[in-house]
């Protein structure tokens, strides 16, 4: 209407602005930096490990977490936003760093002769605890983020709740998935 009914002088126009085209803005943005983020982490893993077959494994394992993330967002009735979407690439370095403990050290293990099952059981079992500090200082550390709803949250909570929901699934799934996956593809 405004377009029809509002008649402007010659040379000037008018440009609707705001929140969604920000964000729009921004959610573009963030679909370039994810994909390169991830070839980043990707290429950092292969360097680390000298293997495709592990730095895949890990890119598995930091590809299931944002799952508890969303959950998190689902249960929590909140829209996933750029803010969730950074907490995300926030989440993926936790995963890595977690994920990454258990592996070397399972590879460790199997160095000095251990078979691939007792060395994958053994890994998690040892590694439980390192993972668990980790993730839970981190889950700790934002709970209060994601449970405030005072004016001014809307983009903190979904940050923290992506991280906080994404970190306690990722924690389940490195300490029972990662070796079980690990023992499937070191195979003997």
């Amino acid at each position: 209407k405004v377009g029809e009914q509002v008649k402007l002088p010659t040379g000037y126009k008018i440009s609707w602005a705001g929140e969604y085209e920000s964000q729009k803005r921004a959610n573009k943005l963030l679909m370039i930096i994810l994909p390169v983020t991830i070839l980043v982490i990707y290429i950092i893993l292969y360097s680390m490990f000298h293997s495709f077959k592990w730095a895949s494994l890990m890119l598995v394992n930091m590809a299931m977490a944002p799952l508890g993330g969303l959950l998190a967002l689902l249960l929590t009735h909140t829209h996933m936003s750029v803010s969730s979407g950074v907490g995300f690439l926030a989440l993926f370095g936790v995963c890595v760093q977690t994920g990454v403990i258990m592996l070397e050290y399972i590879n460790q293990l199997r160095a000095r002769g251990n078979t691939v099952i007792d060395a994958a059981v053994e890994g998690a079992v040892l590694r439980l605890r390192p993972i668990m500090m980790t993730t839970l200082v981190a889950t700790l550390g934002l709970l209060p983020a994601a449970q405030w709803q005072v004016i001014g949250s809307e983009s903190q909570r979904p940050f923290a709740i992506g991280i906080v929901g994404g970190l306690l699934l990722a924690m389940m799934m490195n300490i029972f998935l990662l070796p079980t996956v690990y023992v499937w593809v070191a195979g003997e």
